[in-house]
């Protein structure tokens, strides 16, 4: 049965600013021969790397701390963000690949760092991926403390579904949740609620990677979708410019003209 979203609770003591995790392992097999020299991530996009985008949002909104995990010529990034003190904040990195020889998978990387991202009592953390570019999305403070107060494992934004994933991930359920004007707990697609996409914009607790052990490779979406099933996730749409940038002809058509 779905459990529903609990009441904040009374006197609770504050926590820390949130901090973030940067995903930015992945080889970019799709983007050859870019990446062959250059992670994806770091691939310019309107005159910054595309990964500066998400940094300086993060910043922009008060996120004070983030963690980049990274695998492919990861020692690209050091490099390129040092200790982000540039861009106005701080910045570590899990280098996956120095330490396992490969990727650990977007819940293995999670799961690698999640003990420092909840460090000194901070109840969740936000996730997004490197290889996105939306300029439009704030890291809004009031979402996440209203997140935090439901008692999900995590909330995702949803984006109309692209060419290149029609089926999309995730449906909107009827149960609404407070943490957006438009808030539901996810369901699974079927007949009667048409799916949207998973942005790779979201905010999670531990809970969601639990069962991923450090080093473990692991992907995020079965765990996800589990979550959906038992009625511990919500999603709410975002309603600005996001694109997933997979292809080079994608990358080619986020240039200025």
């Amino acid at each position: 049965m779905s459990s529903a979203p609990q009441p904040p609770q009374p006197h609770q003591a504050p926590h820390p600013p949130l901090r973030a995790i940067v995903l930015a392992a992945g080889r970019g097999e799709r983007m050859r021969p870019l990446t062959d020299h250059t992670p994806k991530p770091l691939l310019p996009v309107a005159g910054r790397p595309l990964i500066e985008w998400q940094l300086l949002a993060l910043a922009r909104d008060g996120v004070q701390e983030a963690v980049v995990n990274t695998a492919w010529l990861e020692h690209q990034f050091p490099a390129a963000l040092g200790d982000g003190s540039r861009l106005g904040m701080s910045l570590r990195y899990s280098h996956e690949g120095a330490a396992f020889g490969q990727a650990l998978e977007t819940a293995g990387g999670i799961a690698q760092v999640q003990d420092w991202l909840c460090e000194d009592g901070r109840p969740a953390f936000w996730v997004v991926s490197a290889d996105i570019w939306s300029p439009d999305f704030r890291f809004d403070a009031e979402l996440a403390r209203r997140f935090i107060a439901s008692g999900l494992d995590a909330h995702l934004w949803l984006v109309p579904n692209p060419p290149f994933h029609p089926r999309g991930d995730f449906a909107c359920g009827p149960a609404r949740v407070d943490i957006d004007d438009a808030a539901c707990l996810a369901a699974p697609i079927d007949a009667a609620r048409p799916g949207a996409t998973y942005a790779n914009l979201a905010l999670m607790r531990t809970a969601l990677c639990r069962g991923v052990g450090r080093g473990q490779r692991a992907a995020l979406g079965p765990l996800l979708h589990e979550a959906v099933a038992q009625g511990r996730i919500s999603v709410s749409m975002h309603g600005g410019r996001w694109e997933n940038v997979g292809t080079p002809a994608q990358w080619q058509a986020l240039q200025p003209a």
